[in-house]
């Protein structure tokens, strides 16, 4: 797998997550909002690891998958008020198997990052893991964010 497929792959997903769920000061969207950026943090601390090799610290590479893994059902409880879409589209709402099947593959790949860092012992090992992450975001945004002017 090529650096530069895997880093696009990660850091696109990155510059959607902090407006995937944006808006106003509902308590919602703010919690959706709040988890989301935590993951872009957790995201970017991975993705920098990927970019740059030789930065890669297995501890903190496992610290942040389990993160994602652990917090990966948090923010969507608090898409129930179709209301309060901040940077969400009615897509959400009106194509709600489709979005529930993406939060879903979402928990489903950062477990499998999960469970592939706490048993790897070098970048390599964990690289073909993370791309899916980032696939999963850039999916989901991609169906049921609002696109940026």
């Amino acid at each position: 797998m090529q650096i530069k497929s895997l880093l696009v792959a990660i850091t696109l997903p990155l510059t959607l997550v902090l407006t995937a769920c944006s808006g106003g000061s509902n308590p919602d969207v703010s919690a959706r909002q709040d988890v989301m950026k935590d993951w872009k943090d957790a995201m970017s601390v991975m993705g920098g690891m990927a970019k740059a090799p030789e930065t890669f610290d297995l501890a903190k590479f496992q610290e942040n998958a389990k993160f994602l893994a652990e917090s990966a059902n948090k923010p969507w409880a608090h898409f129930a008020d179709k209301n309060q879409l901040g940077e969400a589209t009615d897509a959400v709402w009106v194509n709600a198997t489709e979005f529930k099947a993406e939060t879903e593959n979402f928990q489903k790949v950062t477990a499998e990052l999960n469970t592939t860092a706490q048993n790897a012992t070098t970048l390599e090992e964990i690289l073909p893991a993370l791309k899916p992450v980032g696939d999963s975001c850039q999916s989901c945004h991609e169906d049921f964010r609002k696109a940026k002017d």
